[in-house]
């Protein structure tokens, strides 16, 4: 999301950096380009409008004009600005007292019963909440079994299905139910249409008259650009919506949607929602979403989605094989699942700082999972005692396993490069020195790494 939004602001204020003083005709010239970049990146021409007369008066102001860094200073305007267009801080739900409704409203298509089935999930292992979901949509045949099976697989509660009932019903049961079993949140996914219309709206204030619900979230699909304005806008005005999910982020390059919807609505996004797996959803943090358009990175993300995803009790192994100065090929094997988990190549990537830059050289690269998924099939053809002692892997092994792996020799060789790279730093790490630059990273992804990354010079 928002990779071409990120990759033109990245070209703008690389001018500006180097720039030791700026004029208020260098200003009005970056902003005209920034300008230029919103409307191609599918932000409404309102917000596009009102986001530049926020920045330009800070922009030409005494503090920048005198600033030592006037470049760096217009970019932090741009950046605070950015933040409040999206809604300064993290929006959390608003649960009160059990059972809490949730309302999910939306047009079919947007993915909005999988999402909450992945609302669901994440309330119910994160927050430890009681979750049942329940399925009011007659219309869409099988749609209510869909909820049913994501129920399953979540290890999520639905409400017993019962034909022939009307979504006002449903809605009354499924708080019955709640009430009766002791649950902390009822999720209710409505019926969509393939358009705004009457009936649709009138089913969705019904039910909402009738629940009162704690949230009213809209989910609505990054892909859908300008129009996800006009839905947004549309149920906003009949049903009061209190928060926004994106979906389908991960496809969507321009991101203008988000920028747009917040402004709109005055409602939050509340979380984004990348990829078809139930934990694929994610809190939507302002700040950090500004921080990745303008490419300062997203670290604090990363982090924390990897105290999530890695496991602790392999991280502690690694740990102690690394003081004894041990690193095989099953540990490498570990390593590459472990970026798999992350969100592979481009979701570690593209949380670190600066590398919206390099982004064309990265694809020229081919850095992708395909890497990852490559070099796993390398080390699944070698034997057990090969994968514990790589040392022992000569010419004709070498040949052995790139055929069953189905590369060339010449990839073998690369990862086993790599992983003697990486063993040599672990065993120093494990003396207790220096965290060494990894210059494995050049070979770890097929010896194409752009000039300025680890491994390159």
């Amino acid at each position: 999301m928002f990779e071409s939004l990120q990759s033109r602001l990245s070209g703008v204020f690389d001018k500006l950096r180097g720039r030791g003083a700026l004029s208020e005709a260098d200003v009005d010239a970056a902003l005209g380009e920034v300008r230029t970049a919103l409307v191609e990146a599918d932000v409404a021409l309102p917000v596009v409008k009102d986001f530049i007369d926020k920045v330009r008066p800070r922009a030409v102001g005494e503090n920048v004009i005198r600033s030592v860094t006037p470049g760096q200073q217009v970019i932090k305007i741009v950046h605070d600005v950015l933040v409040e267009t999206l809604g300064e801080e993290n929006a959390a739900l608003n649960l009160g007292s059990p059972p809490a409704p949730i309302l999910m409203v939306g047009l079919q298509g947007s993915g909005k019963t999988t999402t909450s089935a992945k609302l669901a999930l994440m309330l119910q292992t994160k927050e430890k909440k009681r979750v049942l979901m329940a399925s009011l949509d007659t219309t869409r045949p099988a749609a209510m079994e869909q909820l049913k099976v994501l129920g399953e697989q979540a290890g999520v509660a639905t409400l017993p299905i019962m034909p022939g009932q009307a979504p006002l019903d449903i809605a009354r049961r499924a708080m019955a139910s709640a009430k009766v079993g002791g649950y902390d949140v009822v999720i209710l996914d409505t019926a969509g249409r393939q358009h705004v219309d009457e009936q649709l709206m009138q089913e969705v204030a019904g039910v909402k008259q009738l629940v009162s619900p704690h949230e009213t979230l809209l989910v609505a699909d990054s892909l859908t650009g300008q129009d996800a304005v006009n839905i947004a806008r549309s149920f906003n005005d009949r049903v009061h919506i209190s928060g926004i999910i994106l979906t389908r982020v991960d496809g969507d390059a321009r991101g203008g949607a988000a920028l747009s919807m917040r402004t709109v609505t005055g409602a939050p996004i509340k979380f984004l929602g990348a990829g078809e797996k139930l934990d694929a959803l994610e809190p939507f943090f302002p700040a950090r979403v500004a921080g990745r358009i303008l490419d300062m990175g997203d670290v604090v993300s990363l982090v924390e989605k990897a105290s999530e995803t890695l496991d602790k009790a392999e991280a502690e192994k690694l740990a102690a094989k690394m003081k004894k100065g041990q690193f095989d090929m099953n540990d490498l094997a570990s390593q590459l699942n472990q970026m798999k988990k992350l969100g592979g190549m481009k979701g570690v990537l593209g949380m670190l700082p600066g590398v919206g830059k390099i982004k064309s050289q990265l694809d020229a690269a081919g850095l992708d999972d395909r890497i990852l998924t490559r070099q796993g099939a390398i080390i699944q053809s070698m034997t057990k005692q090969e994968r514990a002692q790589p040392d022992t892997i000569n010419g004709s092994r070498r040949k052995r396993i790139a055929a069953g792996a189905g590369v060339e020799v010449s990839d073998v060789n690369k990862l086993l490069k790599m992983h003697r790279q990486m063993a040599d730093m672990m065993k120093k790490m494990g003396k207790g020195g220096r965290m060494p630059q990894m210059p494995g990273m050049g070979g770890m992804f097929g010896g194409g790494m752009p000039p300025g990354f680890p491994g390159r010079r």
